[in-house]
């Protein structure tokens, strides 16, 4: 199933993406997609029924991000070996973890503001994992029944506040619109092999990224499996898992964006992004 929430910005409606592109409304069936929606009992019902049979929603309404009421919006940083050799960084023993503010968090077509004083904005197509029940030393081999599904996230960052100005990444990762997050989550059932992805990213029609979650350092399962040894993860808890090269710090020389670019970004299978970009 691809499931969304659609509406305007803190009234989104839970919806569900059908078979033929129809966005179909599923507010009378559930509140969100969020907690315990997210679980395989709920999943299994949703599933059960009969999509033409729900209204459609008419128009191209706004798209907010794919899962609301987000406790936990974890990253894995340097997860991928080429984008570690891009930034002349080793490869880490541990996966890196640090964490986004959820305000951060917004719709994938949203405008994305560029942060005052930023002199340094960069942009980062990443696998999102929507964990869809509680996880707690859970072993690699059982790690990916934990997820509920994947989605496309843009970890974008701001470079100088996130190296140069003191104390841990959480700076130049946790500004607003830095985390847009959708289209819509793809149970996991219909992403048999995570680690095939191809992904890619562009900026005003120039291809940055173009590469794949099989150059992942730590897979998604080995992930999960990390994080659970340190802290419980709940359902709606969004797991960002790195980024492949050709982000604007990887570039010779930098390129960074500015206000009146347009990205455009996406993951096989899961959908596509497209936001401008404005002054904050």
């Amino acid at each position: 199933m691809k499931l969304l929430r659609y509406g305007a910005l803190g009234a989104e409606k839970p919806g569900l993406m059908d078979d033929s592109g129809t966005l179909r409304d599923l507010s009378g069936v559930i509140d969100d997609v969020a907690g315990d929606t997210l679980g395989d009992a709920s999943l299994d019902k949703l599933r059960r029924l009969d999509a033409s049979t729900l209204p459609a929603v008419d128009g191209n309404p706004r798209l907010g991000a794919c899962v609301g009421n987000v406790g936990k919006f974890i990253c894995i940083g340097l997860n991928y070996a080429d984008h570690a050799a891009e930034s002349g960084l080793a490869l880490p023993e541990e996966p890196v973890i640090f964490f986004k503010a959820t305000s951060a968090i917004c719709g994938p077509n949203d405008d994305v503001e560029i942060p005052r004083t930023s002199v340094k904005t960069d942009w980062e197509v990443e696998l999102g994992v929507v964990i869809g029940k509680h996880t707690k030393y859970v072993p690699k081999e059982e790690a990916l029944g934990q997820i509920a599904g994947y989605c496309v996230v843009n970890d974008l960052s701001e470079r100088d506040f996130q190296l140069h100005r003191s104390g841990q990444w959480v700076k130049g990762k946790s500004c607003d619109t830095f985390g847009p997050i959708g289209p819509w989550l793809v149970t996991r059932d219909e992403v048999p092999d995570p680690q095939n992805l191809p992904m890619y990213l562009e900026v005003n029609g120039h291809r940055f990224q173009d590469g794949s979650t099989a150059t992942m350092h730590f897979d998604v399962a080995t992930v999960i499996s990390h994080l659970s040894q340190f802290m419980s993860l709940q359902p709606g808890d969004v797991i960002s898992t790195g980024t492949p090269p050709g982000v604007g710090l990887g570039q010779k020389p930098e390129v960074y964006l500015k206000p009146g670019d347009k990205m455009k970004l996406g993951i096989q299978g899961l959908g596509n992004q497209h936001q401008n970009v404005v002054s904050g």
